[in-house]
Formats: structure tokens, sequence, C-alpha cells
């Protein structure tokens, strides 16, 4: 589980070979054999003997900001497996083969787009046509990545695919604001800060997205700071913004389906200069939904798994692809 302290004025320590989380109201420990990632926010206090405790026993400690973007993370000085397989990261991602790895991405992410607006038709009036018109839009994206001709390098591929996956993408989000009741509409997406409640929600979701990926990357082996599409951020984890692609989905479902369930409300967030942040009450309610739905089983490729384990999965794969590969001359 992903134990998330949120909460001013918390403090983390060791007790009796335990994590004991205690806030002004209450305290309890925590076994750290049930631990999978420790989330802290800017406010709270931490003993060196935690610190000790999560990297001995594998547990990612994650210091998150207002927005719930990890900002500073403490692990083990060890990668997850031997060196050759970052060299041959850095190879890759020069290589021709990689553009093939950037345009199955793209595709998989607009599939996934097209599943989820056919998911939420609960069938009224005008949904269908709303959503058939968005995943005919995305289709013809799709057909455009499909046909691009060959390129030597995914700095060459980059614009074209940035600007056809930039394209879907407003066709799904726009098609999304549609159909969602009226309070939970939005004008696009807004990042850092959200300008609204469903990308407030949408950006806390991404966030927890994004340290599963880089957990699951660094285990594996894999540089998070060697990217393949993304590659031009300094000091950031560009591979994370890469794979998590294939998983923004599972965010993006369900931001939308606490809208469309109508269980968020606006008391759930600050507005301060029309920037929207959660609450603690707010915070309470994503973290639990996107943890139990991130925790769910399902079938991927033959194998019954949760959908983080499914990650460390797709982490694993790669790992072993880049440890044998070889660019073709």
């Amino acid at each position: 589980m992903h134990l998330i302290i949120n909460q001013r004025g918390a403090v983390l320590k060791v007790k009796d070979g335990q994590f004991l989380v205690r806030t002004p109201e209450s305290e309890r420990a925590v076994p750290p054999g049930k631990v999978d990632a420790i989330f802290l926010n800017r406010s709270t206090r931490l003993t060196s003997e935690s610190v000790a405790l999560a990297v001995q026993c594998g547990i990612d400690l994650v210091f998150v900001d207002r927005g719930g973007q990890p900002f500073a993370r403490v692990w083990s000085p060890r990668f997850g497996s031997v060196s050759v397989i970052r060299k041959n990261q850095l190879a890759f991602s020069r290589s021709a083969e990689a553009v093939h790895w950037a345009k199955e991405l793209i595709l998989t992410k607009m599939d996934n787009q097209s599943a989820l607006l056919l998911s939420l038709n609960a069938g009224a009036p005008g949904e269908e046509r709303l959503i058939g018109e968005a995943t005919a839009g995305i289709a013809e994206f799709q057909a455009k990545v499909r046909a691009m001709e060959p390129a030597a390098t995914v700095h060459e591929a980059a614009p074209r695919l940035r600007a056809w996956e930039g394209g879907a993408s407003r066709l799904y989000f726009t098609c999304i604001s549609r159909l969602l009741p009226e309070p939970y509409r939005f004008q696009g997406r807004s990042r850092q800060p959200a300008e609204d409640m469903f990308n407030c929600l949408l950006n806390y979701a991404y966030g927890i997205l994004y340290n599963d990926i880089e957990s699951a990357l660094i285990r594996s082996g894999i540089d998070p700071y060697i990217g393949i599409m993304h590659r031009d951020e300094y000091n950031r984890p560009v591979l994370v913004y890469d794979v998590i692609e294939r998983f923004r989905i599972w965010a993006d479902y369900v931001a939308a389906d606490l809208c469309r369930q109508k269980v968020v409300f606006r008391e759930f967030f600050d507005v301060e200069n029309d920037s929207w942040w959660l609450n603690d009450q707010g915070k309470r309610i994503l973290i639990q939904s996107m943890n139990d739905y991130m925790d769910e089983v399902v079938p991927i490729e033959r194998l019954n798994r949760s959908r983080r384990n499914h990650i460390d999965k797709y982490a694993e794969r790669f790992a072993a692809f880049l440890k044998t590969f070889e660019p073709a001359v």
C-alpha cells in the first residue's frame, strides 16, 4: 500500500520496528512489510531512523508539493540491476528502433483515450454522437502516425508525433468535458496550477502515477533521466514522462468517475487567484479513490495483477529488452 501523510504537523518515526505516524489528533503504527511507498507533504517531520528503515525495506520516501507532484525522493544508492541496461538505454534512445517504440507509445495512448470515451457513454441524449465524433477524430490521427514516413531518430520524428498526439488529446479532453455534469466542465487542460475542479483532480492523480512509474524504472535498473520522446528537459526524469503515456488513462478514469458520480464538491478545494488546489478533505477522497483503483486486480497480457503491479511488470520487460539491445546496422 501507499502510506500518504498529508496532514500538517504530522511526524514519521520508528517504534518497535514499525513506522509510527503521529498527528495532532492521533497516532498509528504501520508495519513496513505492508508499505510500498510513503508520500510526505512539505510540513511533515521525520526521523533519520524512519529514513533508514524505509531504505532498508526498499520503500520509497517521496516528497510531494501542493499539487501532488513529486519534488524529491529518498531511495537506496544502488540501482536495481546491472549498468549494461543504462548503457544500452542511451544507445536505444538514439536509435531508429526508438522511433518504432515512440510510435507504438502514441498509438497505445490514443487507443486508451478512445476506449475511455466509449466507457463513459451512459446513454444520455447526444452522448453517442459526441463520443463517435471524438473517436473518429482520434482514429484519423492514429492513421497519420501509422503512415508516417521512416525517420532515423526520435529527434526527427518527435515534432510530428507530438503534433498528432496533441491534436488527439484536444479532441479527447473536449469530449470528456462535455460528458461531465455542468459544474465539472472545463476549458481544456490546465496543469500547475489547475483552473478548475477536474484538472485539479487530474493533476494530483498524475502525480501519484509519476511516482509509481519512476519507482518501477529505478527498481528495474532503468535510468529515468534518459528519455526517448522527452529529451530536452534538464535534470528532469524525462523517461517517466514517456512511459506515463501508457498509463495516464487510469488517472483520467478516476478523475472523470469522481465527477460523473458527483462525489467531489467545491468545498474540497482551495481557490486562490483562480488557481485550484485540493485541500485535505479533497486529497483524502482523490487519494483513496486512486489507490483503490490502482490496487484493483485486472488482466493485461494474460496476467492478472494489480494495476500498480502491471507498471512494475512493464518496467521489468523494458529492462530485459534493454539488457540485450543492439542497434540495427
